[in-house]
């Protein structure tokens, strides 16, 4: 009987260690990313193991900024499903993000309801650009491949593995993407 269960565990324990990578769990690079805070902290990106994560390039004074109220709307919606945003503040077009880290937040709180998490202002193109939009740029290429993000408030929807599913231009409201993100949560 000692015999029998020990080779059934072994069989067992075989089977599991010789399935087809593809179908083994897989780690992220996602996951090793980070993005600093306003406060020089850093967000890690291994606390959004599991989780679906919406990546968004933001100005305070662009005619998109509107967008800050939808995609709050959306945080709203799924934060409690393992959801979140993370807004990257970029002042590379138009110069439409002028201001401090400090003045940012304070200007997203008090006029949209900014709740969920921005970063310190970055670069998301050029030679300095951030190591985060560096990774899902070359994830997930935008119209006829090209890489470079085109304008602010372009979005890349992370799902729970770590993997840039989507990605979507300035003129793609909050609202039009609902659905997708709902889909993968």
């Amino acid at each position: 009987m000692l015999l029998r269960s020990t080779v059934t565990r072994s069989i067992s324990t075989y089977r599991s260690l010789s399935r087809p990578f593809s179908t083994l769990p897989m780690s992220s690079a996602f996951y090793n990313l980070k993005a600093q805070k306003k406060n020089d902290d850093f967000l890690e990106f291994s606390e959004f193991k599991g989780k679906t994560v919406l990546i968004v390039n933001t100005a305070s004074n662009c005619g998109f900024t509107p967008q800050y109220k939808g995609l709050q709307a959306l945080y709203d919606k799924y934060k409690d499903k393992d959801f979140t945003i993370i807004g990257f503040p970029c002042n590379q077009f138009g110069g439409q993000e002028p201001g401090t880290d400090e003045e940012i937040a304070t200007f997203c709180t008090v006029n949209h309801g900014v709740t969920f998490p921005l970063v310190k202002k970055s670069d998301v193109n050029g030679d300095k650009t951030n190591e985060v939009f560096k990774w899902l740029k070359s994830e997930k290429a935008g119209l006829l491949g090209l890489e470079r993000i085109k304008w602010n408030f372009e979005k890349f929807l992370i799902n729970k593995e770590g993997v840039v599913v989507n990605r979507w231009a300035s003129t793609t409201s909050p609202d039009a993407i609902d659905a997708a993100v709902a889909k993968i949560l």
